[in-house]
C-alpha cells in the first residue's frame, strides 16, 4: 500500500522530506504540483479542477488503492479526488478540510491573489526580495531557518502565475465542492493545527463529522506544521494507519 503525500502553496513535494523520513517506509511518493518547482506542460490551466484532474491521473497511474495526504491546496485536492473517485483511496489525511464547508472564507493572502494586479504586484514585490528576506515571512510563521529557506528558494515566476490562476479558480470552491466532499465515505483523518492563521478549524471539524472523519488536533503547531514537527505527523499518520486495521 503505497503513501502518496501532496503539497500545497507555495511548496514542493521537499515539503514531506523530513516527515517521510520519520516514517521509514520505502513506499512513500511525494508529488509536486505541475508549475510547482517543475515544468508546467503547455496548455495546462493551473485551476483547481485542472490539477485535481492531473491528481487522478497520477493515481490511476500507481495502479492501485493509496493513503493519500494532502497539506494546504494539496488536502483540498486531497477530499476533492476523496469524493469523485473514493476506488483510488484506501484512506485520506488533509489540513484544509474546511475547503469543504460551504460556508468557506478565503484568507487575506488569498483575497489579494484573487485581485487583477494586486495579486500580479504581490509576486512582483515577493520575486524582488532576496532569498532571506523571503524566508524571514515563513520564519514568522514557525518554519524552522534552514526549511524556511528552502522554501523561498523554490520561489519563482511559474509558480506565481500558477498560484494566481489556482485561486482565480477558486473563489466560491467551499460552495462548488462541499456537496460531494459532505458525502465522502472513504476513512479520512482531518488534521487541525491550533496556530493556523490560514484555515479556520470551525469548517474543518464541521467538514471532519459530514465525512465522519477521525480528528487529531495538533496544539501549538502552525499552518507549516509538516516542517515544525514532522516527528508528530508521522506518529498520527501511523496511529490513523493503524486504525484501518
Amino acid at each position: 500500500m503505497s503513501v502518496v503525500f501532496l503539497h500545497g502553496v507555495p511548496e514542493t513535494g521537499a515539503l514531506w522530506d523530513d516527515l517521510r523520513g520519520q516514517l521509514r517506509r520505502s513506499d512513500t511518493i511525494a508529488l509536486s504540483l505541475p508549475g510547482f518547482g517543475c515544468p508546467r506542460p503547455a496548455g495546462f490551466a493551473a485551476t483547481k479542477e485542472a490539477y485535481v484532474e492531473w491528481l487522478i491521473g497520477e493515481l490511476e497511474r500507481i495502479g492501485q488503492p493509496v493513503d493519500l495526504v494532502g497539506h494546504d491546496w494539496g488536502g483540498g485536492f486531497t477530499l476533492r479526488v476523496a469524493s469523485l473517485r473514493p476506488d483510488l483511496l484506501r484512506s485520506w489525511v488533509s489540513d484544509a478540510a474546511g475547503v469543504g464547508d460551504v460556508e468557506f472564507r478565503w484568507h487575506e493572502f488569498a483575497k489579494i491573489w484573487q485581485t487583477p494586479e494586486a495579486g500580479e504586484q504581490f509576486f512582483r514585490d515577493q520575486l524582488a526580495l532576496s532569498i532571506e528576506e523571503r524566508a524571514g515571512t515563513f520564519e514568522g510563521f514557525g518554519v524552522p531557518t534552514k526549511r524556511a529557506r528552502d522554501l523561498a528558494s523554490r520561489m519563482d515566476t511559474t509558480m506565481a502565475e500558477s498560484i494566481l490562476e489556482l485561486y482565480r479558480s477558486a473563489v466560491d470552491v467551499g460552495k462548488e465542492w462541499a456537496p460531494g466532499i459532505r458525502n465522502i465515505r472513504t476513512p479520512g483523518l482531518v488534521i487541525i493545527p491550533g496556530d493556523d492563521p490560514f484555515l479556520a478549524a470551525d469548517g474543518a471539524e464541521r467538514t471532519a463529522r459530514s465525512c465522519g472523519a477521525q480528528i487529531a488536533r495538533f496544539e501549538r503547531l502552525g499552518h507549516w506544521w509538516p516542517l515544525q514537527a514532522p516527528q508528530r505527523g508521522a506518529e498520527e499518520l501511523l496511529r490513523f494507519w493503524a486504525s484501518l486495521g
